[in-house]
C-alpha cells in the first residue's frame, strides 16, 4: 500500500525533476532569481514567457507576494497566465536577494506552475510540508550540488 508521503514523494520527484534544479552563488536582483526559476519551465514549455511578465506585473503592483516565509520564494501566477502544465523549478541561492519583503534575503526560488485552479493541490501539499521543516530547509540552504538538493527535496 502506498502512503500518502510516499505519492507525495513521487510528485515532487516528477514536478521537480534534477533539470528542474539550480544551485547558483548569487544573482544581481530579484529579477534575475526569478528568470532563473522561469528558465527550465520556459525551456520546456511548460510556462509561456507572459507568465513570468504577469509575476513581475502583480510583484510592481501589490510587491513581492510570493515570498511565503524567511528565505523561500514561490512566484506564481494564475493558470491562465501562460501556465501550460503542472510543474516546479528550484533555485538554490548561496548569497540570498532581497526582494523588498520582511523575509528578505531570499535563498529559495521555487517557481510554481499549475495548469489549472485545483490539480496543483496536492503538490503544493508536499511543498508546504517540505518548506515546513525547518531543518530540511536549512541542509538545501546549505548544500552545494544540485545532486544533494535533489536529494534532499526527494524525500518529500
Amino acid at each position: 500500500m502506498i502512503t500518502s508521503k510516499q505519492k507525495r514523494s513521487f510528485m515532487l520527484k516528477q514536478f521537480l525533476p534534477l533539470s528542474h534544479i539550480q544551485y547558483v552563488d548569487s544573482v544581481e536582483n530579484w529579477q534575475q532569481a526569478v528568470q532563473l526559476s522561469a528558465a527550465p519551465l520556459l525551456a520546456e514549455q511548460l510556462i509561456e514567457p507572459r507568465y513570468v511578465e504577469r509575476i513581475f506585473q502583480i510583484h510592481r503592483e501589490i510587491g513581492p507576494y510570493y515570498v511565503i516565509a524567511p528565505q523561500i520564494a514561490m512566484p506564481h501566477s494564475r493558470p491562465e497566465d501562460g501556465s501550460n502544465a503542472q510543474a516546479l523549478s528550484l533555485v538554490v541561492l548561496k548569497q540570498g536577494v532581497n526582494f523588498g519583503s520582511d523575509n528578505d534575503p531570499v535563498q529559495l526560488v521555487l517557481m510554481l506552475a499549475a495548469k489549472d485552479s485545483e490539480s496543483h493541490l496536492e503538490m503544493l501539499s508536499a511543498v508546504a510540508e517540505l518548506f515546513s521543516d525547518e531543518e530540511a530547509v536549512q541542509q538545501i540552504i546549505q548544500s552545494t550540488t544540485v545532486s544533494e538538493i535533489a536529494e534532499i527535496v526527494h524525500r518529500y
